[in-house]
């Protein structure tokens, strides 16, 4: 069950759940509705792209369930108070990453499997209006780039320099996470020095990172250097980066890098992603890693959804 009270309550007992819009997505209906939704059914975060008219669209969805809550809960639904969490990265990483081509170099004769393979919908070929890749809604998943007959596709990439992140984390932000990988300790600090002053008003910060040789000694290199914080912190397990619909082989990562982070017992809480989806739950049951089970380290049983990943309870 969805806690009601507080984000941070939901944390301490292994109930939080949240919105994944995509550290690249920028679709602002979609972002609109989807924060609409998951806030009546009572998420306790949205985390999204670090886009001002992204951050925008959220904040016009909050203002419209909390106008509306009261109704809502007369009308069955659980609205909550979600944190709105902007994604940053330190580095080269595929959240953050569109993909590209040029439509005038297909073959005529090409099936265009890019296409139909695209989750967002984001490629589209129209004769008579545009053809490519729609921006906003590409989140770089990479689906497209093997698929291709003629290898035209590419991707580009973007980081958010010090300058430009500063005036995002002050403009209504209530956490941050931070996208880093194995061996980038002196990037993450640059990006980190340029957050600092700002950390005060936060309520959370989360770091994910995909598993690597070194991974836990990176780990704690990384609390080492921004100890004390004021607020929450989630390790969020990166087992198979945006790979959660592709199906059950992709959920295995997943729970593997999770528990070996639990394992760690660093100080916070642990975030399994990269491959969650509707297989992840029965996978934690079957080993024993639900709060089910009774064990201090287990993986909060939360309801699957297209976007939202599992929390563990803290360390």
């Amino acid at each position: 069950m969805t806690n009601l009270l507080h984000p941070l309550q939901a944390l301490r007992d292994g109930d939080w759940f949240k919105l994944i819009c995509g550290a690249s997505f920028q679709n602002l209906p979609a972002i609109r509705s989807l924060t609409l939704s998951y806030a009546l059914a009572g998420a306790d975060c949205v985390d999204v792209a670090a886009d001002p008219a992204v951050i925008f669209a959220v904040h016009e969805a909050l203002q419209v369930v909390g106008r509306f809550a009261d109704e809502a809960r007369s009308r069955g639904f659980r609205p909550g108070s979600p944190w709105l969490m902007v994604s940053l990265n330190d580095g080269e990483d595929p959240h953050f990453r569109k993909a590209e081509f040029d439509p005038a170099l297909c073959p005529a004769s090409c099936l265009r499997p890019c296409e139909a393979i695209c989750p967002a919908q984001a490629i589209a070929f129209n004769p008579r209006g545009f053809s490519g890749v729609i921006d906003s809604r590409c989140y770089g998943c990479g689906r497209c780039l093997p698929i291709c007959p003629v290898h035209i596709i590419g991707t580009r990439s973007h980081c958010l320099t010090p300058a430009a992140i500063v005036p995002l984390v002050l403009t209504g932000v209530d956490a941050v996470e931070i996208h880093t990988q194995v061996g980038r300790l002196q990037d993450f600090t640059t990006l980190w020095r340029a957050i600092a002053p700002q950390v005060p008003q936060l309520k959370l910060i989360a770091i994910s990172c995909p598993d690597g040789e070194g991974l836990i000694d990176y780990l704690r290199a990384l609390y080492e250097l921004i100890s004390p914080l004021p607020c929450a912190l989630v390790w969020q397990t990166d087992g198979r980066p945006m790979s959660g619909d592709i199906g059950d082989g992709a959920t295995r990562a997943a729970v593997k890098l999770g528990q070996k982070v639990l394992a760690a017992d660093l100080p916070g809480y642990v975030q399994l992603a990269g491959g969650t989806n509707s297989h992840t739950v029965d996978k934690l049951r079957r080993q024993g890693l639900l709060r089910e089970s009774g064990g201090k380290k287990a993986i909060a049983e939360l309801p699957t959804a297209a976007m939202p990943e599992l929390y563990c309870l803290p360390c």
